[in-house]
């Protein structure tokens, strides 16, 4: 049957495996919700990333105000 579709028997059977998953007649994560997960975790490793970043600024700008009080 793939060879008449013109695509190898392998993604002919990953086709009819998401196809079953997204029905619900196989277990497994539907796309939309894949998708949504996907998301999210670009959002937490973006956020994670600016709070280092803040994270960092505030202690460079701790050691400066330290360093300029006793003056």
């Amino acid at each position: 049957m793939a060879s008449k579709i013109g695509c190898s028997a392998h993604t002919l059977n990953e086709w009819v495996k998401r196809a079953e998953v997204e029905s619900g007649s196989r277990a497994g994560i539907p796309l939309d919700v894949l998708e949504k997960l996907k998301a999210q975790e670009r959002e937490i490793r973006e956020l994670r990333q600016a709070n280092e970043i803040l994270r960092k600024a505030s202690a460079y700008f701790a050691m400066a105000e330290l360093d300029r009080r006793p003056k």
